[in-house]
């Protein structure tokens, strides 16, 4: 069994991140399951442990000023976007539940786009052996990027669905010059409906991963944190 907990929109960054170093102890130490969250972020560029600031194209101050976050993380890769109309998964899972390890977990992330793409829409995504992630037509429609510690992972994915594409245009997205984005609704020619999508996708999950995902209400859930939080500094 494992949780699934949606967030809603408009989630700033840095909550989310303090949260997952949360989760990751309370993870490490069993004191929850594993734990997936669905969100979609306010404007924001990311720039991985790996990642090259020459790949944001415009000034750090004048994208603050148009209502862009930009944060230094410790996930892979190098620089990537979310917001609104993106579907964004943060999985707090014990990788070793699903594999041997990081490639093996890694692998059946992608498989859940691949096959979510198929098997609700006929699309055919793919693999791309040089780079990570879920491409179309030599377009990325979700990219991945995972930090792991002790054998649990933290950040995710960013599944594109109704995202504007404008916003990738200010970065090299994961540092690739020579490909590039794409969303559903750029795909399907009509936006599509984000929490029907998220159902979905939360069913491609569990037959990939082989789990049940029990979701939990975000306001109760949230209370469970705070409690498990201070029991763990005071214990």
């Amino acid at each position: 069994m494992a949780k699934i907990v949606d967030l809603g929109h408009e989630v700033p960054y840095k909550k989310t991140f303090e949260l997952q170093k949360d989760l990751i102890t309370l993870r490490s130490t069993d004191k929850i399951e594993d734990t997936l969250l669905f969100l979609e972020h306010k404007k924001v560029i990311t720039i991985g442990n790996k990642g090259d600031e020459k790949n944001i194209l415009l000034p750090v101050d004048f994208l603050l000023k148009e209502g862009f976050e930009v944060e230094k993380i410790n996930r892979g890769g190098d620089v990537t976007y979310h917001g609104p109309g993106q579907i964004v998964g943060y999985l707090i899972f014990n990788i070793y539940d699903y594999g041997q390890g990081v490639k093996d977990f890694f692998f059946k992330l992608e498989e859940i786009f691949i096959k979510f793409l198929k098997d609700w829409y006929d699309l055919e995504g793919y693999r791309d052996e040089k780079y990570p992630g879920v491409w179309i037509e030599g377009k990325k429609i979700t990219a991945l990027g995972c930090a792991i510690k002790k054998g649990i992972s933290m950040h995710g994915f960013g599944f594109n669905i109704n995202t504007d594409l404008k916003d990738f245009k200010v970065i090299n997205p994961c540092g690739i010059t020579e490909k590039g984005v794409t969303s559903l609704e750029e795909i399907l020619g009509k936006k599509l409906e984000l929490d029907m999508v998220k159902k979905q996708l939360k069913k491609s999950i569990e037959i990939v991963f082989g789990i049940n995902l029990k979701e939990a209400g975000k306001e109760s859930w949230l209370k469970e944190i705070d409690k498990w939080k201070k029991e763990n500094r005071n214990g």
